[in-house]
């Protein structure tokens, strides 16, 4: 259950922390991540699943922002949102009518435990994370696999596709399985550019 829940907090998470730009080298990639101060961009998620026709099509924006402020907001068809700020995870849902409502538990509580192993990350330190075997591969690409075998039961791989702009990220493809998988796909990406701490206070 505790596995299920932090892949649900992996869609939220994996991007902002994954923007630390296409090098040659892990050593480069750090150097890059190192200028990076804040991300925003839009992004559309299609689950993949063999027993649907078409895969399930989502779309939304986050705003990063250094060291640890994040807003991650699905805005159709569905509508939810995540924030990270001042360490405090939070995490609301719409229920139409009545608003949006906030869950607690033990949902947020795996959320903050993702946060608390990601953090290396905002220092491009994707070969030292404990959790993943690391590759960096031709073509802009990241390969982590988890190392706990628990957790492949969740997550086979995690693909990085890198933009040729570094600090941008293009897509990200969470697998399941070999036939089933979540690709986030990012546009509109912008760096550096300060934003409001608004942003991450006021949700909904």
């Amino acid at each position: 259950m505790r596995f299920a829940i932090m892949k649900r907090a992996w869609l939220a998470f994996a991007l902002a922390f994954f923007c630390g730009g296409w090098a040659g080298s892990w050593d480069e990639i750090r150097s890059t991540a190192a200028t990076i101060t804040s991300v925003q961009a839009a992004f559309v998620q299609e689950k993949h699943l063999p027993i649907l026709a078409k895969p399930l099509v989502s779309y939304g924006a986050f705003y990063f922002q250094a060291p640890r402020s994040l807003r991650w907001e699905y805005r159709r068809p569905m509508q939810s949102i995540m924030s990270v700020h001042d360490g405090r995870v939070r995490r609301f849902v719409s229920t139409g009518l009545n608003g949006f409502h906030e869950e607690t538990g033990g949902s947020i509580e795996a959320m903050q435990v993702v946060v608390e192993e990601i953090t290396h990350w905002l220092a491009g330190r994707f070969d030292d994370n404990p959790m993943f075997e690391s590759r960096l591969e031709p073509g802009k690409r990241i390969v982590l696999v988890p190392k706990n075998e628990a957790f492949q039961k969740v997550i086979l791989r995690i693909v990085l596709n890198l933009g040729d702009q570094p600090g941008v990220m293009h897509s990200v493809v969470i697998y399941e399985s070999e036939d089933a998988f979540t690709q986030l796909t990012f546009t509109d990406t912008v760096l550096n550019a300060k934003i409001d701490e608004a942003v991450f206070r006021q949700i909904p």
